[in-house]
């Protein structure tokens, strides 16, 4: 990460500097180089990012990776169920149709592997558990990440973090 001084002032990127410059009469492009930078009294570092900020975005990857993995198909009796939001409000009308229907009632369901499965509403209750189930593993391999992440001592060490999902 570069840092910017001019006249005992820092600044973290070029456009805050832009404006400090421009307020003094010299306008410059954001592409200008270092060289023309120091020529103009700037002088520019690289300096290592804050390990805050570091963690911070580290911690909403993990999130990301959390929420997309409790949205993908998953496994059961054979098939893959879609069970993303649509999913789930299909999968919930569907249980209340069969339970309406009586004990026994199935019906054709298109999997997310593109095959028709016959499913009782017990089967629909079944893939609602085994998301339950992937989701608690989810979010504790999150926590568990995200405390690795909070106890780093260097940015390394919170970039090598990695969720086991």
């Amino acid at each position: 990460m570069k840092t910017y001084t001019y006249m005992e002032e820092n600044y973290s990127n070029i456009y805050d500097l832009a404006e400090a410059l421009a307020k003094e009469g010299v306008f410059i492009p954001l592409s200008l180089a270092e060289a023309d930078l120091e020529q103009l009294g700037v002088k520019v570092a690289e300096t290592e990012e804050p390990i805050e900020n570091i963690r911070e975005r580290k911690i909403i990857e993990l999130k990301r990776l959390r929420d997309t993995a409790e949205v993908e198909p998953i496994a059961y009796n054979g098939h893959l169920y879609d069970y993303d939001s649509k999913a789930r409000d299909r999968i919930s009308a569907a249980i209340i149709a069969l339970d309406v229907q009586g004990e026994g009632a199935k019906i054709s369901w298109t999997t997310a592997d593109n095959e028709d499965a016959e499913v009782t509403a017990q089967d629909l209750r079944m893939i609602i558990a085994a998301v339950a189930v992937r989701s608690n593993a989810l979010h504790t391999a999150y926590r568990v990440a995200k405390a690795q992440v909070e106890a780093a001592v260097t940015s390394d060490e919170v970039r090598a973090v990695c969720m086991e999902l």
